[in-house]
């Protein structure tokens, strides 16, 4: 078998975990809130700890440098996608407050390591031209598997109570999972990776704009859906169309975003994203049309998915042994907005809900001028093998 025969395996078992990790995460997802509501009778006050508990495990992602000195790293994976499966299967099986709080804890657990150590694999397995590519489409696998949850929940729904839909899909993800256990994607052609923390001052702008990249996610998950359902009265069928919607965009444009990152570079891909950024928040605290602020829904969407283009550069920069340990940490320092911004927000919205949206627009600003400081050349120096290239003609 050549080097660039060896890359296939990891291919596709990235694009089958990433399969059944959205499948889990949206299936968990669709059903948590009406679960909460119709079984275990929670407040709001209840269903937010919990989402704040949901963010823990990003915080600790960290911990994933030091899991991989004792197991492989795409054993972890798939570990982690099993884990994933187990909380959402015995959701049902446990309807109480402490009951959810557990299986979240356990669900998020399994999806949050998967996401580290997904990123981690596809930096160290694809070349530097390959990985925005790879990175593309398995964006677009995400939120094709995020559709086929949601319609497979549609119709299971019909016929199962919640207690045996989230045995259902739990039982499919944790198979997928089990099925990577069994395989063996790994190589002996690639550095060895640190297996310590690492932090470098030469990092220091991979952090910053991860940094950014999680404030403005939480403002995006947390006040720009709290703004339409709140402030525009969206109901539950309307909320549904805008998540099929933005996940068939991101379905189609993803491989898209993926090839315009090798074409152009980081620095104008973030750069696109940040100004976007920008605008949208803007026009989220003072627009008055329900139809632009769905708009401005869909196209923070997209752009969103421009964030990829932080990891591809850190992949240009970084020694390539410390790939794995990075990402890890790179992970925890996403989260660090999800400890305390939600709170903060929420306070702030209580006062004027314009606020979260400008403090939004600033995170844009900052993140812009960060960005100009991003180089597209392979600072790094060559790929230490050759590795996989995936051609125009072949999916993921």
């Amino acid at each position: 078998m050549n080097l660039i025969d060896e890359q296939k395996p990891m291919l596709k078992f990235l694009a089958i975990m990433t399969a059944a990790s959205m499948v889990g995460l949206q299936g968990y997802s669709i059903l948590f809130n009406n679960y909460a509501v119709e079984v275990i009778k929670l407040d709001g006050n209840g269903v937010g700890m919990i989402q704040s508990v949901r963010e823990v495990p990003g915080f600790l992602a960290l911990l994933a440098v030091f899991l991989i000195m004792i197991i492989k790293e795409h054993r972890l994976a798939a570990l982690s996608i099993v884990l994933l499966g187990l909380g959402t299967g015995i959701t049902g099986l446990l309807p109480s407050y402490g009951g959810l709080i557990f299986t979240t804890l356990v669900m998020s657990f399994g999806f949050h390591y998967y996401e580290t150590t997904n990123q981690s694999l596809t930096l160290q397995y694809f070349s530097k031209d390959t990985t925005p590519i790879v990175m593309g489409r398995l964006r677009s696998l995400a939120a094709a598997s995020s559709i086929a949850s949601g319609i497979l929940i549609w119709i299971l729904i019909k016929f199962l109570d919640y207690r045996d839909t989230f045995i259902v899909i739990g039982i499919l993800v944790a198979m997928a999972g089990i099925w990577g256990l069994l395989q063996d994607p790994t190589h002996k052609n690639l550095p060895p990776q640190r297996q310590k923390m690492i932090l470098k001052k030469k990092y220091l702008l991979y952090y910053i704009l991860t940094f950014l990249s999680g404030a403005r996610r939480q403002i995006f998950m947390v006040f720009s859906i709290f703004l339409l359902v709140k402030y525009f009265h969206f109901s539950v069928q309307e909320m549904t169309i805008l998540f099929i919607v933005n996940n068939t965009i991101a379905w189609v444009l993803n491989p898209l975003i993926g090839k315009a990152i090798v074409k152009f570079g980081e620095r104008w891909i973030s750069s696109i994203e940040y100004i976007g950024v920008i605008i949208i928040f803007i026009v989220y605290a003072y627009t008055s049309s329900k139809a632009i602020a769905a708009g401005m829904y869909i196209i923070d969407n997209i752009l969103f998915n421009f964030s990829v283009a932080i990891r591809t550069y850190f992949q240009k920069i970084a020694d390539p042994k410390d790939i794995s340990s990075s990402m890890a940490v790179g992970f925890t320092i996403n989260h660090i907005a999800a400890v305390f911004l939600p709170a903060l927000g929420g306070y702030l919205w209580m006062i004027n809900y314009r606020i979260p949206f400008i403090a939004g627009a600033g995170i844009g600003v900052l993140s812009l001028v960060a960005a100009q400081f991003m180089r597209s050349s392979h600072i790094a120096g060559e790929d230490v093998l050759p590795v996989y290239t995936v051609s125009e003609t072949e999916e993921v």
